[in-house]
């Protein structure tokens, strides 16, 4: 009888191991796919190999009830986690024009020096007029913050990006985003493989803001933030590290770990470092919830009212190109 249960169970922990290499095996087989060298062919074939190679040593380990096989995967597996260490995020890529320039800062005092802010004219996603300028920001005049969220594909997953104003009226908006290379198309299953390094942008809201809701038909909504001016000034510094950071030591863009909201928070918490983890800073079309719960958007109203108020699409979408589009997307939205 105990010979019985003794082969039961090693044949449940056989079969559990499987189901582990199962899985392992199939994040082998994407990550080959999308690190492989070489065409879709190559690709391709490394990855369907490595699966038909995962799947007949599960077979043969659970028909001989061996642990031989799962060794044998155990070593594969170190080798292609080798080989996956060894791929290294770089600045040296044939970029996209609208993320082929690396931000950068330096810190004069009060002012801040930002060279390679975009301010693009966009007539659509392959039609513009590439601009980039160096601007100078005095933090003594930094008025604002503003959290701006971009839907693009469903309620829970928005692009989120922070707008900084300064009492001139002028404002420049941080993003995080892909560095794509020149005709790469983003892909959020390739943002767990190491296809895409990250960026940060700095833009004018007339091109970054712009070219979301009157181009590619995004639905944007901007949040006044309630920050103390020292936050703001605090937060603008982090970006401007951040940046400088990115341009010396590139990183991977994570759908997960890395994207355009766990950067953001991670660099707040160095302000206010009770900020607590939350999963609407990954399902990113959720997080006015977020903001309004910690207080640090409008409590006064509720938070459906709060949202029909900060949409700004229809504001952006009315402006014209000769127009002050920072002030016009801050006009009331038209009454429905």
């Amino acid at each position: 009888m105990s010979k019985h249960a003794s082969m039961i169970g090693q044949m449940i922990l056989i079969g559990l191991a499987g189901m582990v290499t199962l899985c392992s095996g199939a994040w082998g087989a994407l990550a080959l796919w999308y690190q492989l060298p070489g065409g879709k062919v190559v690709k391709n074939l490394g990855s369907v190999s490595w699966s038909l190679l995962v799947i007949a040593l599960v077979g043969i380990a659970i028909y001989r009830h061996s642990w031989l096989p799962l060794g044998i995967y155990l070593l594969l597996y170190a080798l292609l986690l080798l080989w996956w260490g060894r791929i290294a995020p770089t600045n040296r890529r044939d970029w996209a024009d609208d993320v082929s320039r690396p931000l950068t800062g330096r810190v004069e005092g009060n002012q801040i020096v930002l060279d390679n802010v975009r301010n693009f004219t966009w007539r659509s996603n392959v039609d513009y007029d590439a601009h980039w300028e160096t601007r100078r920001y005095d933090l003594d005049h930094i008025a604002s913050a503003d959290a701006v969220l971009s839907y693009w594909s469903s309620k829970a997953i928005a692009h989120a990006m922070i707008s900084f104003g300064f009492d001139d009226g002028s404002h420049v908006v941080f993003s995080v985003e892909i560095r794509r290379k020149r005709d790469q198309q983003y892909s959020p299953i390739g943002g767990f493989f190491k296809q895409f390094e990250t960026t940060l942008v700095a833009a004018d809201e007339n091109d970054i803001i712009r070219v979301r809701t009157n181009v590619r038909g995004e639905d944007d909504y901007l949040y006044p933030l309630r920050m103390q001016l020292p936050a703001m000034r605090a937060l603008f510094l982090s970006y401007v590290r951040a940046a400088n950071q990115l341009a010396a030591t590139p990183a991977f863009y994570n759908t997960i770990s890395s994207n355009c909201t766990t950067l953001v928070y991670h660099m707040a918490r160095q302000i206010e470092p009770g900020m607590r983890w939350d999963i609407r800073l990954l399902l990113t079309g959720y997080l006015p919830e977020y903001l309004h719960k910690l207080g640090a958007v409008d409590r006064s109203v509720p938070l459906a009212l709060l949202r029909k108020r900060c949409r700004i699409t229809e504001q952006a979408r009315r402006t014209q190109p000769t127009e002050n589009f920072s002030q016009a997307i801050r006009q009331p939205p038209p009454a429905s």
